[in-house]
């Protein structure tokens, strides 16, 4: 089941409290103070990993404690510390507080950390607070509670192209044939319910990751259809690939309807680099050799998922595209829905 989003709660351990304790010594039966520093609270930290792809485990699993600290003891014995406790998470995971509503880390590079709940200090013995005024204090510090908080997991799939279109526009069908995913892949409006990845091989040259995002309606920005509830994962791609059915009635109102929709969720998808693709040509009753034509702002190409026509010419577009992005880290997202 593919979850993107989760809520948690992180408690980051307590510090150990400081002791009071006198050297009890032969010979020296009042001796002065020893008593030694608490320990500090476990840290709670999440951390990137590239081998997992939903937040599911936090449905079931919402709450994450690290370690206590021990007090200190007699002796000069500080009390051991707790242990940090590391929790695994997506890769392309933002982590909000959900309190606030800020953002406290988006993690976007493989084993990337960040510290979402700090140990509480140690508190300090009675051999800290000997002063010539004081000889045998009876001072010590209890120790400071560890952080708690809420936290929102939102994640953001990570992918190097996008598939964007209208329910039903072969997104799936394209997926299944340029890579090893296996979409479900039917006749009927909204088969696709979840993103799905592929990596696809391109020549001698490498490969790179294709995305398939469920179908947008018009309206879908204000929650018809299935909403923006996975137009998410569309910002971290670097092109993206319009589908267009040519099966329809108005292939310009469709691309409309598409770029309109992107723009209301997020303006600055539509900088990114864009192919415009005719789906389904094998079904198309003419062909209308001026069609490329309508579309000048992007490349174009005409493919058939089922007959594997033009889909080379499509790879070689999409592989063009990818290099004209220029290699730089993943940005992190400002626009966090």
């Amino acid at each position: 089941m593919f979850i993107d989003r989760a809520t948690i709660r992180v408690k980051a351990g307590n510090g150990g409290s400081g002791c009071v304790s006198f050297r009890r010594e032969k010979y020296r039966p009042k001796g002065g103070p020893d008593g030694g520093d608490g320990g500090d609270g476990g840290n709670v930290i999440l951390r990137a990993d590239p081998k997992l792809s939903t937040l599911l485990d936090f449905k079931y699993h919402p709450n994450y404690h690290a370690q206590n600290a021990e007090h200190g003891k007699g002796k000069n014995q500080h009390g051991k510390s707790g242990k940090d406790l590391t929790v695994k998470v997506p890769l392309g995971t933002v982590i909000k507080d959900k309190s606030m509503g800020t953002i406290l880390g988006d993690l976007v590079q493989p084993d990337q950390k960040i510290v979402v709940a700090q140990g509480g200090r140690g508190g300090r013995g009675n051999a800290h607070f000997v002063s010539s005024t004081n000889q045998a204090p009876r001072h010590w510090q209890p120790g400071e509670f560890g952080e708690e908080m809420e936290l929102e997991l939102e994640l953001k799939l990570i992918a190097d192209v996008g598939l964007v279109g209208l329910p039903n526009a072969g997104k799936s069908t394209l997926l299944s044939k340029l890579s090893a995913a296996k979409p479900k892949i039917a006749e009927y409006p909204f088969t696709t319910l979840t993103p799905n990845l592929g990596i696809v091989k391109y020549k001698d040259a490498g490969s790179f990751v294709l995305a398939d995002i469920p179908g947008l309606i018009e309206g879908a920005h204000l929650g018809k259809g299935l909403g923006i509830e996975f137009l998410r994962h569309i910002e971290r791609t670097k092109v993206l690939v319009f589908l267009l059915d040519c099966t329809a009635e108005n292939l310009q109102q469709d691309y409309h309807i598409l770029k309109e929709e992107l723009r209301q969720y997020n303006p600055g998808l539509l900088e990114q680099p864009q192919i415009v693709v005719l789906t389904k040509i094998d079904l198309r009753p003419t062909i209308d050799s001026a069609l490329a034509e309508k579309f000048p702002a992007a490349p174009f190409c005409e493919i058939s998922s089922v007959t594997g026509e033009g889909l080379a010419e499509l790879q070689d577009a999409m592989w063009e595209q990818l290099q004209t992005v220029k290699t730089s880290p993943i940005q992190t997202s400002q626009n966090v829905h």
